[in-house]
């Protein structure tokens, strides 16, 4: 990367979906810091931010960085979108405002509670029948994918075969905001079966009668939301709301096997649970990128990005940033992790947040009691998406009381 000046624009010729900074894409996010704070990718002709200071403003800035021209490289100006366009991650007010006034209310601090207890029995159920199978298992596969898939769905109101395809179409959304790379290509073949079977979920005559697509459904009988889009934002809940958890809760199990005195400070002091989440949250990034579209020219940091060009702001690296954060690389339960942008920021921010925290506390006071101790217990595994910082395989061993 070139040094940042007045007159130029640092640039960088480094791809940031290639499987090298999939795998680990921490080099190349201190080297975009370092480098300005705004930088060209030659690759991609767009723009990137990777500081704190810089995606924040971003996020927050609605108005000039919009998201109706699609949250991918895709820009939805020129380009007819793969899916309908989420009503809440790829528009702008005024046409995201009432999907996201019935989600937060359907989302409130009250049916969160009322989630609670039969969360904390499944968590319970989960662990007994994992623990009498041995101490050793996969955390991704027996904890982080099984849990959400577990309670999550439930929770929405769909049918326990519908479930199978939920983590396999979140997959490809996500490498569907990137380049069309061979993370892409792989996942083409079942999008159309994929597409449909997500599709069907989301219909009226196929939710429960009392979940969180049920009331979605009654929203549009009220006529806050239309009919036609019921269907999307249940659809939103079913893509956003598993991924990002599963990833979320593999950062916090993964975190807690490489800083043993982590793991014993939070069995000291059970309520750190959700700090702990919210500092694996920053610490690992399950989301990290997203993009948005300049409305307008506009100067940042010394460079002029003109209208219409797609800005790609690094979560992940933003949560790293040393600008922001004191030993940024340290996964430290000491730490205030809030202000992150693990979830995004303004009014495009994770809806869902709270229900990931409940799920993740959930499981962790479940662990924290039972588990003494936690490491890795064998090689471990990333998988590569586009857009998302996940894990293949996450082996350990425990011991227990």
């Amino acid at each position: 990367m070139t040094a940042p000046s007045i007159l130029t624009t640092p640039f960088s010729d480094v791809d940031p979906f290639s499987p090298d900074v999939l795998e680990d894409p921490l080099p190349f996010q201190a080297d975009l810091r370092n480098a300005g704070p705004v930088v060209y990718l030659r690759t991609y002709d767009v723009y990137a931010m990777g500081r704190y200071e810089q995606v924040r403003a971003a996020l927050s800035d609605w108005q000039t960085f919009q998201s109706a021209a699609g949250v991918g490289l895709s820009n939805f100006r020129y380009e007819k979108p793969w899916r309908p366009p989420s009503l809440l991650l790829e528009a702008d007010p005024p046409h995201h405002d009432a999907p996201r006034a019935v989600l937060s209310t359907i989302l409130g601090p009250r049916e969160i509670r009322r989630l609670g207890e039969a969360w904390a029995a499944d968590a319970e159920s989960l662990v007994d029948d994992l623990l009498s199978k041995g101490t050793e298992f996969d955390a991704v596969a027996d904890l982080a994918s099984s849990f959400p898939l577990r309670v999550f769905p439930d929770a929405v109101g769909i049918p326990e075969e519908g479930r199978k395809n939920l983590l396999p179409y979140g997959d490809h959304v996500f490498n569907a905001f990137g380049p069309p790379n061979e993370l892409v290509a792989k996942g083409e073949p079942r999008v159309a079966e994929l597409s449909a079977s997500i599709a069907s979920q989301c219909a009226r005559d196929v939710l429960t009668s009392e979940g969180f697509g049920a009331q979605i459904w009654a929203a549009a009988d009220r006529g806050d939301i239309t009919e036609e889009q019921a269907p999307l934002i249940v659809r939103s809940l079913l893509t956003a709301g598993v991924d990002t958890t599963v990833n979320g809760l593999a950062a916090v199990l993964y975190a807690f096997a490489t800083n043993p005195e982590q793991w014993a400070r939070l069995r000291e002091n059970p309520a750190l649970a959700r700090t702990a989440f919210d500092e694996a949250v920053r610490f690992e990034s399950p989301v990290q990128t997203f993009f948005r579209t300049t409305t307008r020219d506009i100067e940042v940091g010394g460079t002029l990005i003109p209208e219409g060009k797609k800005i790609l702001m690094f979560l992940g690296s933003a949560n790293r940033d040393p600008r922001r954060w004191e030993n940024p690389h340290a996964f430290d339960l000491n730490r205030d992790p809030s202000g992150h942008v693990g979830f995004g920021f303004g009014i495009h921010q994770c809806i869902g947040q709270h229900i990931a925290r409940l799920e993740a506390a959930t499981l962790l006071d479940v662990l924290a009691r039972r588990i003494t101790s936690i490491g890795i217990s064998g090689p471990t595994r990333r998988h590569h998406n586009n857009t998302l910082r996940a894990w293949q395989s996450l082996p350990v061993r425990v011991s227990v009381e």
